[in-house]
């Protein structure tokens, strides 16, 4: 028998928002990538469109700014994406996706305290 592997959805990602009108944007993600559903994403200061959030950057985007709910194919132009801004919200830590740079078990706990100023609090499964 062969095993089927579904993708995460956003229900493996947010585990809690209180109000979906409240916490959640729609916003311009920057051409160049293939977002998947829980990435980490900071905003452009001069443009003001989203991207995965380095470690380090001089463009804004190293702070991460919310959590991409839906995938996204942004390969060929910016695209529009729905994302998580502020909280209060719960997401789960083992489905976040990060930039490359986000390598090391520091930049992931920065990457976390980055997303808890903004209400949106990481969590381990239960």
């Amino acid at each position: 028998m062969s095993v089927l592997t579904q993708p995460p959805t956003m229900g493996d990602v947010l585990k809690y928002e209180l109000n979906p009108n409240f916490t959640r944007e729609p916003v311009t993600l920057l051409a160049g990538t293939a977002y998947p559903v829980g990435a980490v994403l900071g905003r452009i200061t001069a443009s003001g469109k989203l991207k995965l959030s380095a470690a380090t950057g001089t463009d804004g985007a190293q702070t991460a700014a919310g959590v991409l709910l839906y995938a996204v194919d942004a390969t060929a132009a910016d695209a529009t994406g729905i994302v998580l801004v502020r909280g209060p919200a719960l997401v789960s830590k083992a489905t976040l996706v990060f930039d490359a740079s986000v390598d090391d078990a520091t930049k992931t706990a920065a990457k976390h305290a980055q997303l808890t100023a903004l209400g949106i609090i990481p969590r381990d499964p239960a």
